[in-house]
């Protein structure tokens, strides 16, 4: 009996780290991830640093506002990220229906010592976070490749979510327009 006292409590406890909802996919009312590529090369562009100047409204953890709060703030939650796992992210505003998304860029190597477990609880927490300014996640190594996705449909009043940690097969079209 003690055994599977233990298995029920594992289980439960791991509810925690669920999405939101479940739906079927044929039937989920939760967009794709965006196919847009990353754009690495914002991150050292001086433009994309002080909020005035910055392009298109895109957003880094370079970012200054002079007179208000960056939205989003992700900075407490790149200082809070297990063992800096969080390097560096991208906010794109919503632009042509198109919900705002965060790319979120990590330290590889500390990602490929996680289990699954971690890596999921670590884009669940930073997914919310950026779910609150409106904004879907998806995250990338500095090489590009996708390794996770978190995204809602934002127009419910209660999001639907889904996070998706294999996204090997994601390919990100070059060629689609930035959102």
């Amino acid at each position: 009996m003690g055994q599977n006292s233990l298995l029920f409590s594992i289980f439960i406890s791991t509810l925690s780290l669920l999405p939101l909802k479940f739906v079927k996919a044929q039937d989920s009312p939760i967009p794709q991830p965006s196919q847009a590529p990353l754009e690495l090369e914002l991150l050292t562009n001086p433009k994309t640093n002080l909020k005035d100047n910055s392009k298109d409204n895109i957003i880094t953890a370079n970012t200054i506002y002079q007179e208000q709060l960056t939205v989003p703030s992700l900075w407490w939650a790149q200082e809070q990220s297990e063992n800096k796992l969080l390097d560096n992210w991208i906010a794109y505003p919503a632009k042509n229906s198109q919900p705002g998304r965060v790319d979120l860029i990590v330290n590889e190597q500390i990602w490929n010592v996680l289990d699954y477990l971690e890596r999921y609880k670590f884009v669940n927490r930073l997914g919310s976070v950026a779910r609150t300014y409106g904004y879907n996640t998806r995250v990338f190594n500095y090489e590009k490749e996708p390794l996770a996705t978190y995204t809602c449909n934002l127009n419910l009043s209660t999001p639907l979510c889904d996070i998706d940690m294999n996204v090997t097969g994601l390919i990100i079209n070059p060629s689609v327009p930035q959102n």
